[in-house]
């Protein structure tokens, strides 16, 4: 809806280069050319799940390059969800104006490369993980998954293993871990019991189980707690089309959650991979049924372990044929693993400084992933382009990557910039999501279900208790009733060393069980009356054969 060259708006790519039709209704325009310049690039869009980069150093332009894709795929009926690092995203909700400081250049651009520019707004729903300005974002520990609640808590090989029992523990056991005090009071469970859980599950050593509640702590820190819970995002909620057919694009507030680096790129991931797991197979569609961008990609993959990358390698390899575009966007292609490089196959690239030696180096390393084009020196290109060029290169039919050509990108037809906040305001109470999310749900999980156990151990530790006090006040007054002669016999027997027979006791003597372990430990946390007290039956079958 935002390209008119003699046409309806409506038609989103549908535009007139130097007296010609150079794009047509299955791709978007990204840029054109001038006299310095090479032909119109466009974005084919049954290849655009083959996925994509847009690398650059800070100030050359990225955010726009990212907004006028956004804007192209949500023309074009294709849902987007991006994160917005420093707010400046959020104008994509409210058009261009022709009082902007930049329009005047905006124009001069649109008419050097034969566009008719029209300025639009676009269908936006704002999420946050913090729920401060967006709709709050949620999942449950259990969807997260040990792998990565591992990395988002750095756990090292033996705290991960801690970790991964817990999780069993809880899938055996129907004890549901939805946020982070459930994760706790498992957790809580394994250290008071870990000798008989170790001959279970495998070996777990207190150490471990006390550095993953230290690491968990920090991460309420960080705020992360308000992450983890109910309802959880339901992922049709990210992948759903505005009332006139153009694809919502769902902006992630970044800002603050950049404090936090780790929660952010483990948060991503998560996405990722609940996408690849829900969607189904749909093979080569004629356009995505939903574009990922991943902005400061390099978070990612610092510090991550091997198997971690695997597993994103995987991902990008694989969600392409459940009709998933990611789009990296990061300051230097190095910042990616080379793996994970060679499946991006549409680029564009903003100017690298060449400073250093090692910034000569990564400019040429660059350059040598883009097809020569025998016109100019792809190295020297990628140096020279000035803020709002990019040097490009997007796959063609049959999936064959384009020659690198210099463009020119094309202005957005959204507002530049962050938008007012009372706006962002206003848009969410308008939002098709409203209401849905705002309101926490503490339902029945883990949690409860372990303090409910301990609380009814409690109480029939304490009528076991109150029934053996009224045994030994009757055996007591039973003792004052006995005849003189049976006195007598007593007193003989246990002269000779002979005592009675003691009635035997239902509670073992020699140790606790596991579960009455666990009653004594977890109700003196949770605060029950009766905490301390010899518990049978805790927690009934949870050490039965299966």
């Amino acid at each position: 809806m935002y390209f008119n060259a003699g046409r309806s708006i409506e038609d989103p790519c549908n535009l007139e280069l130097k007296g010609r039709n150079v794009t047509d209704q299955s791709a978007i325009f990204v840029g054109g050319g001038g006299e310095s310049y090479g032909e119109a690039q466009s974005l084919l869009l049954g290849l655009a799940n083959r996925h994509g980069l847009i690398a650059g150093a800070t100030g050359t332009g990225k955010t726009v390059t990212l907004q006028i894709l956004a804007e192209g795929f949500s023309a074009a009926g294709v849902p987007v969800f991006l994160s917005d690092i420093k707010g400046d995203l959020s104008g994509i909700a409210l058009p261009g104006s022709s009082s902007a400081k930049l329009h005047e250049p905006f124009m001069k651009r649109a008419a050097t490369i034969g566009l008719d520019l029209v300025y639009s707004s676009f269908p936006v729903v704002f999420w946050d993980l913090f729920g401060k300005q967006g709709h709050p974002v949620r999942t449950t520990v259990a969807e997260m998954g040990p792998l990565l609640l591992s990395r988002l808590l750095e756990l090292n090989e033996p705290q991960e293993g801690v970790m991964n029992v817990a999780f069993r523990m809880a899938d055996d056991e129907a004890l549901p871990l939805l946020d982070l005090k459930d994760l706790r009071a498992m957790l809580t469970f394994i250290a008071e019991n870990a000798a008989e859980i170790s001959q279970k599950y495998g070996l777990v050593s207190s150490s471990s189980i006390g550095a993953i509640q230290r690491r968990l702590l920090v991460l309420e820190n960080q705020g992360a707690e308000a992450m983890f819970g109910e309802p959880a995002l339901a992922l049709s909620d990210m992948m759903s089309l505005a009332e006139d057919g153009r694809g919502r694009i769902n902006i992630l507030a970044a800002d603050q959650l950049m404090g936090s680096p780790r929660l952010y790129s483990t948060f991503l991931l998560w996405l990722l991979s609940e996408l690849f797991e829900e969607l189904p197979e749909v093979g080569n569609p004629d356009k995505p049924k939903l574009v990922f961008f991943f902005d400061e990609a390099h978070l990612l993959f610092d510090g991550a372990p091997k198997a971690l990358v695997d597993k994103v390698e995987q991902v990008v390899r694989l969600i392409r044929s459940k009709g998933v575009g990611i789009y990296f966007v990061t300051q230097n292609p190095g910042d990616v693993p080379d793996d994970v490089l060679g499946q991006l196959g549409n680029r564009v690239q903003h100017a690298l400084r060449a400073f250093t030696g090692r910034d000569r180096t990564e400019l040429k390393r660059a350059s040598e992933t883009y097809r020569d084009n025998p016109r100019f020196s792809t190295v020297d290109a990628i140096a020279e382009v000035g803020t709002g060029e990019a040097v490009t290169s997007f796959l063609e039919k049959k999936g064959i990557p384009g020659m690198v050509e210099r463009t020119l990108i094309r202005p957005p037809s959204s507002q530049l910039g962050p938008i007012d906040p009372a706006v962002r305001a206003m848009l969410m109470v308008q939002s098709p999501l409203a209401g849905k999310y705002e309101a926490q749900i503490d339902r029945d999980s883990a949690y409860e279900r372990l303090r409910a156990r301990a609380d009814a151990a409690a109480k029939a530790a304490a009528e076991a208790e109150a029934a053996e006090a009224r045994e030994a006040l009757e055996a007591k007054e039973a003792g004052r009733r006995e005849a003189p002669e049976d006195r007598e016999f007593t007193s003989a027997r246990r002269y000779d060393g002979k005592t009675p027979a003691r009635k035997t006791s239902s509670r073992k003597s020699n140790s606790d069980s596991v579960g009455e372990a666990f009653a004594k430990s977890f109700a003196r946390q949770l605060g029950t009356k009766s905490g301390q007290a010899i518990v049978r039956g805790i927690l009934g079958s949870l050490f039965k054969t299966r």
